[in-house]
Parts: structure tokens; C-alpha cells; sequence
């Protein structure tokens, strides 16, 4: 059976979401972030070496990394679908918003987060990290344009990807109205809404 090990508040819930939209039979092992810093429990380190959440096992297979998990799983179970056709346009715009989501989009959200738990320490960081949050979501912006999914006319991994990027993002979204309106229909989906209820509550929201 293929497992996903579930960390709330986590990039995981994407990895339960494209599960439900490929139809894919799983389970989920729950785990909780500790308090008072909101980090993974030492039971991760268990299923692999990092302690981070998403990983899945599948038969003698461990994957962590979500880019990753979204390929292995699309590639496995995906009979097509959720990419384009490889070497098309389509296909390498696919490549890059998948790569863009964690390589450049995440960094300044994190940063942000961090900065908020330093309080006054981040003072001179916040406004090269808040510049760099509305560069990327303006990018994102213009990226989506008046289109109903990033890439082609259907779902694919990057929007599994991207849709973390924009709820992380939190009340920054406001100020842009093609990305709230595109996290509004991902959020109706109804694959997307059986992936929340089985992976329990889920709340993200940026500093």
C-alpha cells in the first residue's frame, strides 16, 4: 500500500490532494508539529534521514522531497495525466513552474516566517524579503494571466505545486486578483477537498 507520512500544516497536503485527484489508493500516517516551535516530530527521522514532511514509501520505495513525490506519483499512477505531452512547449513550461514553486517562489515565504519569530532581530531584512515576496507573486500573476490553470487547459503537477506557494502566501495574496481567484478554484475541487478532510485541519498563513 502506498503511505504517505502526513505532517500537518505541511507540504504534504499537496501530495494528498494530487492523491485524490489521480484516484490512487493510500493510507496516511499522521504526525504533528511540536510546540512551541512549530517543527516535525523526531518519528519522521524514522522514515527518513531529513525528519520532513512529505515522504511516501511505495512497495521498497522511500521518496521524500514533494517536486519529487509529485513526479514519482504522476509518472506511476498518473496514466497520462497531469502533464503535458513530454517535448512540447506546454511540457517545459510544465518543468519550469514545477522546479520555480520550491527552487525560487518558497524562499522569501520562509524567510518571512522566520523573520516574524525574530520579531524586531528582522528589522532590516523585512523589506528586501517583502520586495521579493511581491516580485514572485507578480511573476505568478502574470504568469497565470486569465487562464483557469498555469499550464495547457487542465490540472497538472504544477498547479499541485504553485497552490502551496499561494496559501502560504496568506493576506499577501489580496493585492492580487487572477492568483485569489485561481486559489479560490483549487480550493473547490472537490479532490481537493476530500485531501483536506482526510488530512485533517490545515491552516498556513505567512508574516
Amino acid at each position: 500500500m502506498l503511505t504517505v507520512h502526513h505532517l500537518n500544516n505541511s507540504r504534504s497536503q499537496r501530495i494528498l490532494w494530487l492523491l485524490e485527484e489521480l484516484g490512487t489508493p493510500y493510507e496516511i500516517v499522521k504526525y504533528q508539529r511540536m510546540s512551541p516551535m512549530p517543527i516535525a516530530p523526531p518519528e519522521l527521522k524514522e522514515v527518513h534521514p531529513l525528519g520532513k514532511s512529505p515522504v511516501i514509501t511505495d512497495g521498497g520505495k522511500t521518496i521524500a522531497e514533494s517536486g519529487a513525490i509529485v513526479e514519482y506519483l504522476i509518472d506511476t499512477y498518473g496514466k497520462g495525466r497531469l502533464r503535458p505531452k513530454p517535448g512540447t512547449d506546454d511540457y517545459w513550461r510544465y518543468v519550469e513552474w514545477m522546479h520555480y514553486a520550491e527552487g525560487s517562489a518558497m524562499l522569501p515565504l520562509l524567510l518571512a516566517l522566520y523573520a516574524g519569530l525574530l520579531g524586531d532581530g528582522a528589522a532590516l531584512l523585512r523589506p528586501r524579503i517583502d520586495g521579493e515576496i511581491a516580485n514572485n507573486l507578480s511573476y505568478m500573476e502574470t504568469g497565470l494571466g486569465g487562464r483557469e490553470f498555469f499550464v495547457g487547459t487542465d490540472l497538472t503537477g504544477a498547479d499541485i505545486q504553485l497552490l502551496f506557494v499561494l496559501e502560504a502566501a496568506g493576506s499577501r495574496l489580496e493585492p492580487y486578483p487572477a492568483l485569489v481567484a485561481y486559489r479560490d478554484r483549487m480550493h473547490a475541487r472537490p479532490a481537493y477537498k476530500r485531501g483536506i478532510d482526510k488530512g485533517g485541519p490545515y491552516q498556513l498563513m505567512s508574516r
